[in-house]
């Protein structure tokens, strides 16, 4: 079997070789070790943090949905549903008959607001704004229209300040999601046969009116409302959703609803987000447990998560050899093994010397 090693001085040479080749392979080996650690570890941060940091990074809004359970059957605002399930109805304080009455021509002019991520805001972050939508004399005899007015937070303009669940579905609620987004006013007596009911667009004024789009409509007329549609996507432009309807026969309800949606153009850090978070999650729970949802979960998780979870360090932990500070963490074990490494060298280049 032919030697690959030639005998003599050039052998230790080689071994040499062979020993520094060794060491860089254990210094590689421990340095993907740990990059591959860092990035484990990053993953896991992600995979692991709060709810308040997830939702911060998960939405990037400009205000907290404002969640509202629909009432139930047995609520003062529950008022009737449908033998057939195909609507149900809730108690509007904005909801007003004409005198004399004069048919059964009904309907709903609404506004809804949504965040950025689509959902339902009562306008906390856009204070002193209102939006108007003009109806002119086909309802001036409504107290609340010509024009329909609605004001910002809805919190603290109205004592309901949503009335309607218009959009979603659920297997519990014959229409809707079972969450009420719109702020509605209902109409009721006009003529079934050439009653009409009309609109102008929506227009947006006050304090922070930049900050809220007018997506478009969503009009739906001479048939029960349809609720499993995406206000967002499928809302139109004023020329295109009619701007009214007229009533004929067995055909004689309609509505429409104005869909806006913030566009503060905020930025929400995961560091900034993490306090605001948590009292936006409170209020929303505040909000919710008023109206008989259970919170007190989700609740307890938030506080079992510190913020040190958040950011994925743990401050207990003041261990030197963890981290080198703005760099990826667990390199003192690297320059443990080179400096372990470049000791047997020198014992190997000493012993072939002597």
């Amino acid at each position: 079997m032919r030697n690959f090693f030639p005998r003599g001085a050039g052998n230790g040479r080689t071994r040499t070789a062979l020993v520094l080749a060794a060491l860089v392979v254990v210094s590689s080996v421990a340095t993907v070790g740990v990059a591959v650690g860092a990035t484990t570890g990053a993953n896991a941060v992600d995979a692991d943090s709060s709810p308040q940091a997830n939702a911060a990074l998960q939405q990037n809004v400009s205000e907290s949905e404002f969640a509202v359970s629909a009432p139930e059957e047995g609520d003062p605002y529950f008022e009737a549903k449908a033998d057939d399930n195909r609507w149900i109805s809730y108690i509007n304080p904005r909801d007003e008959y004409r005198s004399p009455y004069l048919g059964n021509g009904s309907g709903k002019i609404c506004v809804s607001l949504f965040n950025e991520a689509g959902q339902v805001v009562s306008g906390e972050s856009v204070p002193n704004t209102t939006v108007t939508v003009p109806t002119g004399e086909s309802i001036d005899w409504h107290s609340h229209a010509d024009p329909v007015t609605v004001e910002y937070p809805l919190t603290e303009h109205y004592d309901r300040p949503l009335d309607a669940d218009q959009f979603g579905t659920s297997p519990d609620v014959p229409q809707g999601d079972g969450y009420m987004d719109a702020h509605c006013i209902e109409i009721h007596g006009l003529p079934e046969d050439g009653g009409e009911v009309q609109y102008g667009e929506a227009e947006i004024a006050g304090e922070h009116a930049d900050d809220i789009e007018l997506v478009g409509y969503v009009q739906q007329a001479h048939d029960t409302w349809d609720t499993d549609v995406d206000p967002i996507e499928d809302a139109e432009s004023y020329e295109e959703a009619g701007g009214g309807w007229t009533y004929y026969p067995d055909r004689s309800h309609g509505q429409v609803v104005v869909v806006l949606q913030l566009d503060g153009d905020k930025d929400i850090s995961l560091d900034e987000s993490t306090d605001d978070e948590t009292a936006a999650t409170d209020g929303d729970e505040n909000a919710t447990n008023s109206s008989g949802d259970e919170g007190n979960e989700s609740e307890n998780e938030s506080a079992e998560s510190t913020p040190s979870d958040a950011n994925g360090t743990d401050e207990s932990d003041d261990s030197g050899d963890a981290s080198t500070g703005d760099g990826l963490p667990g390199f003192g074990a690297v320059a443990a093994v080179v400096a372990l490494s470049s000791a047997m060298l020198a014992r190997v280049v000493g012993s072939r010397s002597s």
